[in-house]
């Protein structure tokens, strides 16, 4: 199974099926994505998360001067990716593959740094329906859960897999692998993934997508 697949079962109370059963079965072999029975984010999200979704942008003003002050030629050399009113109309990218990059703003924990950058990694965007689902393909810390149209902005709600996790935990099991965030256009064929006040390592974390050529 590809990672990304076993996405049924994410979000409680949105998907029907599981990842451990019950799944409805491709004819590749490959579980196939349930379909959302309603595409409102605030019926899904838990109080936690509504919670950060309110304090985005406090999350920036906390994480961006402590990233600049690590590193500042990193975040000007990415110019509106790190400027938090930098989001343009027309906020959902379409389905298709994307390379994301990860970077992580201000550390939590003395062992983390300020300003982390990684390589680009594969990412997929589905249509699920009424909703779009999101996964990182690859690396060591891959998100994977649902974009939900939500006026001039989109809302990602979904759930952290590590290492060499396969199957998600359904959202809301468990709250250090709850995810929220917010899904931007900032340019030409550039979005970007802001999620506020992650569990692990830093205070913002800006996911890039651009499509993968």
């Amino acid at each position: 199974m590809n990672r990304g697949t076993c996405i049924i079962g994410v979000l409680l109370g949105l998907l029907t099926g599981g990842c451990g059963g019950g799944a409805a079965v491709a004819s590749s072999g490959t579980a196939a994505p349930a379909r959302p029975s309603g595409d409102d984010w605030r019926r899904v999200a838990t109080p936690a998360d509504r919670d950060r979704l309110r304090r985005w942008r406090d999350a920036w003003l906390a994480a961006l001067p402590r990233a600049r002050a690590a590193d500042p030629s990193a975040i000007t050399a990415q110019g509106a990716l790190f400027v938090p009113d930098a989001a343009l109309a027309g906020s959902t990218p379409p389905a298709g593959r994307y390379r994301c990059r990860v970077f992580k703003l201000g550390g939590a924990g003395s062992a983390m740094r300020d300003f982390t950058a990684y390589p680009a990694f594969d990412c997929m965007i589905r249509d699920e329906g009424s909703v779009r689902s999101f996964y990182k393909e690859t690396g060591s810390q891959r998100p994977v859960g649902l974009l939900f149209p939500d006026g001039d902005r989109t809302v990602f709600l979904g759930t952290l897999l590590l290492g060499d996790e396969r199957a998600a935990l359904q959202y809301g099991q468990d709250r250090d692998r709850d995810m929220a965030g917010v899904l931007e256009r900032i340019g030409e064929k550039r979005w970007r993934l802001v999620l506020p006040y992650p569990r692990f390592e830093s205070l913002l974390d800006v996911v890039e997508l651009v499509p993968a050529e």
